[in-house]
């Protein structure tokens, strides 16, 4: 999934751009990029969310059990990029006790918690935050932008990386 535009070759355009190294070193330092923007990602959605328990520490604008959505989110996080696309294919590991199946199960199950997290997350903004129309909403927002920018990082950290060069 993650090479599926490698193929792509736009063969009439070489002519008008002699620019075309620059995507070359971009290829070959994609790890590299993905991981530093999969990074940001996640440093701004927990700075988001600091920023909001800092601005209302009190618990009747923002409670404190809201967090518990970006520490799944972090955790699914963890759970999705713990597994390498190989070992969900089935071509690096077959052994141990539910070889490539275990790794799908937890894949799916990194998937699920950071769906739900989003989807937590958006609960709380309109549910408690937009519809009975409290003055503050900011809280909310940051909740959400947290999880939403946790889930993207994790989306870039598990699909924008290759690996033709791991042992």
């Amino acid at each position: 999934m993650s090479s599926c535009l490698d193929a792509c070759r736009c063969h009439d355009c070489y002519g008008c751009c002699p620019d075309w190294e620059v995507f070359n070193v971009v290829k070959e330092k994609r790890n590299l990029i993905s991981s530093i923007v999969a990074g940001a990602l996640f440093s701004i959605g927990w700075w988001i969310v600091i920023d909001a328990a800092c601005q209302y520490p009190d618990q009747e604008n923002f409670h404190h059990a809201c967090h518990t959505c970006g520490v799944i989110s972090t955790i699914a996080l963890f759970m999705i990029n713990s597994v390498s696309n190989s070992l969900i294919r089935g071509e690096n590991y077959t052994d141990g006790c539910i070889g490539s199946t275990g790794a799908r199960i937890w894949l799916f199950t990194g998937f699920v918690l950071g769906f739900a997290a989003l989807i937590a997350a958006s609960w709380i903004l309109f549910g408690v935050y937009v519809v009975p129309g409290k003055a503050i909403v900011w809280p909310g927002v940051a909740i959400f932008l947290q999880n939403f920018f946790i889930f993207m990082g994790s989306m870039v950290f598990k699909f924008g990386r290759t690996e033709d060069n791991w042992g």
